[in-house]
């Protein structure tokens, strides 16, 4: 399959960016807004809780395994129709969703909406990379970060908004027409791709995707890393610095909204600089972030956690923007959606390694495991050692991204 790359004027680019930024914006608000309505479920279904969990993983899991058969559908069949088809699942998964009668019913519903979200954030990132205008590629790509991120932060409060009034079933009902508005948007404005089956192009390009072996990887360090904030920073907050459940969240929020703020940016200095330097700069911040969470909030309380994520969080969006716009720009045109889709999958691993992998870590330098209840009864000495002992492996985890990124093959020093 080859697609001809249309090039589309400024005011249609504005509202094709719009379509896009919204198809993300779904596919991250369906990844946290059902988190806070646990609770409400195992009440509402008489399920423990383990159960419920269900209703996250099955998103989760759906999103990470269906992201690479995303991309290559849309390299097939092109990437409007498939982003189209995916929001078409979505809308109808979110219907599901709000009518489901049992919670095996609400779980298998998730996992369709799961399949859809893969869909929307693959394709939109690659849409994306073929319709901006050249010279603003890397503030397209900092924008679909930023929403990315607001959908993150949006889902719980916004969820705790609807459920008091609505029920738990609000969250899911909420979906709906959004992802009704995204599709008819999609219809709409997306350009129609002159799309042409050819032998050669089926052909697998084992070159290309080995030489995007890095990215993939320094992706998933970076991923891992951020996953290790959301895991570890509760416990040290609330266990190690003593803070009720209020003041956590109020903290934890600060670093999404870095987020959100730095996203647009971040793509504006990639065009500017270019990747090589951005992705420099990232890392850099990473990596001081990594080593300042291992020693600021000790000694510093919330003021030294709050620097150390300041650090962090503005490194990982420069890094988001520079990674992702360097990889797309190294393939052929067909095969975005697929390299968008391999970009996801790494991304998705680096996610479930940071929860699993470092939180394994955190809680052995504890002494004793996460979910357990003695737990919650670990003096703040053995939170700071754990707290310490992950967030140096953190760093060290991204003084290797650099070393892959700039290394022989590396994605910066292909850039440069």
């Amino acid at each position: 399959m080859t697609t001809t790359e249309t090039r589309a004027p400024t005011a249609a680019r504005t509202m094709i960016a719009a379509t896009l930024a919204l198809s993300m914006l779904l596919a991250s608000l369906g990844t946290s807004i059902a988190n806070i309505a646990l609770p409400t479920l195992a009440a509402a279904f008489d399920a423990p809780f383990a159960a419920v969990q269900a209703v996250v993983v099955a998103y989760l899991a759906a999103l990470t395994v269906a992201v690479l058969v995303a991309g290559r559908l849309g390299d097939r069949h092109g990437l409007k129709p498939a982003l189209v088809a995916g929001l078409a699942l979505f809308a109808v998964a979110s219907l599901l969703c709000a009518v489901a009668p049992t919670l095996w019913a609400l779980i298998g519903a998730r996992a369709l909406q799961g399949i859809g979200a893969a869909f929307l954030t693959t394709l939109a990132m690659a849409l994306m990379r073929q319709t901006a205008d050249e010279a603003r590629v890397g503030r397209a790509m900092g924008l679909l970060g930023t929403v990315s991120a607001l959908g993150t932060a949006l889902g719980p409060s916004l969820g705790g908004l609807l459920i008091p009034v609505a029920g738990w079933r609000g969250i899911f009902w909420v979906q709906v027409p959004l992802a009704v508005l995204a599709f008819a948007l999609a219809v709409a404005t997306l350009p129609d791709e002159r799309v042409k089956a050819s032998r050669a192009s089926t052909v697998p390009a084992p070159g290309i995707y080995r030489a995007l072996v890095p990215n993939l990887v320094v992706n998933l360090l970076v991923a891992a890393v951020m996953m290790t904030t959301l895991v570890v920073g509760p416990f040290h907050l609330g266990l190690g610095l003593g803070l009720d459940a209020g003041r956590v969240g109020f903290v934890m929020a600060v670093g999404p909204v870095i987020s959100i703020l730095a996203g647009v940016p971040s793509g504006r200095l990639v065009d500017a600089l270019g990747s090589a330097r951005v992705t420099a700069v990232g890392l850099a911040l990473l990596t001081a972030g990594a080593f300042l969470l291992a020693a600021l909030p000790q000694g510093a309380g919330v003021a030294g956690y709050l620097a150390a994520i300041a650090v962090l969080t503005p490194g990982y969006q420069l890094f988001q923007a520079a990674n992702n716009t360097a990889a797309l720009a190294a393939v052929p045109k067909d095969r975005r959606g697929t390299v968008s889709g391999a970009l996801g999958l790494s991304r998705n691993v680096g996610l479930i390694a940071g929860a699993s992998v470092m939180g394994a870590v955190f809680a052995a330098f504890v002494g004793t495991d996460v979910g357990s209840r003695a737990f919650a009864a670990a003096a703040p000495a053995d939170i700071a050692a754990g707290m310490r002992a992950t967030f140096l492996l953190a760093g060290a985890a991204m003084l290797v991204a650099a070393a892959v990124a700039f290394g022989p093959g590396g994605p910066a020093r292909r850039a440069r």
